[in-house]
């Protein structure tokens, strides 16, 4: 079975709900701006997910966060989803911690697609499978 490695804990098992709170109150005790994004296309170079609600700024609880998570899986139960963590200590918004908290059951994989361009050269791109079908029904 083919699994997605994208984040901090990417080599990792999947974290239990107990770990992300943990990983979330880490990142509310430093004071860091949290959000939740969902895709349907896990591609590494797509680093334009959809954002679940606002990012929350200020937010002393996990638990608030922890909610959001629980809508963010209810109501997208076959998509990626990832919790990000920004600093801003420095004036600009870094991210700091960024990890997948949710998969779909099937993960299809990549495929490689070779070319030929100009002057005999090869050009290779990485595509999904999930790109495959239409946006929404890929999982």
């Amino acid at each position: 079975m083919v699994r997605l490695t994208q984040g901090t804990f990417s080599f990792l098992p999947d974290l239990t709900d107990a770990q992300i709170q943990k990983q979330v109150q880490y990142a509310v005790s430093k004071k860091w701006a949290v959000s939740v994004e969902y895709t349907d296309d896990p591609h590494p170079r797509n680093s334009f997910w959809e954002l679940w609600g606002l990012p929350l700024f200020d937010v002393k609880d996990a638990s608030a966060l922890m909610y959001e998570i629980a809508a963010c899986r209810k109501a997208k139960p076959n998509y990626y989803i990832k919790v990000n963590a920004f600093d801003n200590t420095r004036g600009v918004e870094s991210c700091c911690l960024s990890f997948i908290i949710n998969r779909p059951i099937n993960e299809p994989g990549f495929h490689l697609e070779r070319q030929e361009v100009q002057g005999r050269n090869i050009l290779y791109t990485i595509k999904s499978y999930a790109v495959n079908k239409p946006e929404g029904s890929r999982y």
